[in-house]
């Protein structure tokens, strides 16, 4: 465990530095910018490494849950047990995220707790791992968009759609699949099994959200192509009058 302890505080410390890199090459776009960066980071650096444990390294999460943590998934969890670490410190330091997201980082950081005191079921937390960070970039890629003043155009929109489709299909259909596989198998234990009804039901709140974003993404769309509409049949109208 000292082992862990000395890794996870190197890995906290590594990001902390990265974010200080950053603000001081970077200072004119701000700390919330800066932070983002990092988070992107994180995010593609978490999927490269849960995608090669689950796909290449193994054992395959929804048929060998509850089975002992190999060195690769110790090193994920470390990795993002640090950066988690961080960002829950900024976050309410700079106050920028709500109860849900502060809910879900703290989730995250007892779920990869347990995982490692326990010495089992790393091979879960690394495919919850790469199901919750899978949509990351494309989160980040909307803010910086956003930021740039390119939201509005054909790079936003394809952006929207994919966050949305993925989020989907990774945190409900895939996730839901991986809960049922873990509460139906004998080996994880109890609270490990609870942690994981805990995290699917924190994506559907998620999901709760992000379907009120799209409704009121596509009634704004609607709105503004029957405008258009209205006013292309006026104009034409006007045209024949004259």
């Amino acid at each position: 465990m000292t082992s862990l302890a000395v890794g996870v505080v190197l890995c906290l410390t590594g990001w902390i530095t990265l974010y200080t890199l950053l603000c001081n090459t970077n200072g004119s776009h701000g700390s919330e910018w800066n932070c983002r960066l990092v988070t992107l980071l994180h995010g593609i650096l978490a999927v490269c490494i849960t995608a090669y444990i689950g796909y290449v390294d193994g054992p395959w999460p929804f048929t060998h849950p509850g089975t002992k943590n190999t060195p690769l998934q110790i090193s994920a969890m470390v990795i993002s047990l640090g950066y988690f670490f961080f960002d829950m410190g900024w976050c309410v330091y700079f106050r920028t995220e709500g109860p849900v997201m502060l809910a879900h980082h703290t989730m995250s950081i007892l779920g990869i707790l347990l995982t490692l005191s326990l010495g089992e079921s790393g091979i879960e937390s690394c495919a919850v791992l790469f199901g919750s960070e899978i949509t990351n970039p494309l989160l980040q890629t909307r803010w910086f968009l956003r930021q740039l003043g390119r939201y509005e155009s054909l790079t936003g929109e394809v952006v929207d759609v994919l966050f949305v489709v993925l989020f989907v299909f990774m945190r409900i259909v895939v996730g839901g699949r991986m809960l049922y596989c873990e509460l139906i198998s004998p080996r994880p234990r109890l609270i490990i099994k609870c942690g994981g009804v805990a995290m699917y039901v924190l994506s559907w709140v998620f999901m709760v959200d992000i379907g009120r974003f799209a409704y009121r993404k596509s009634q704004s769309k609607y709105r503004r192509w029957r405008d258009q509409h209205k006013l292309a049949a006026v104009n034409g109208h006007v045209g024949k009058a004259d």
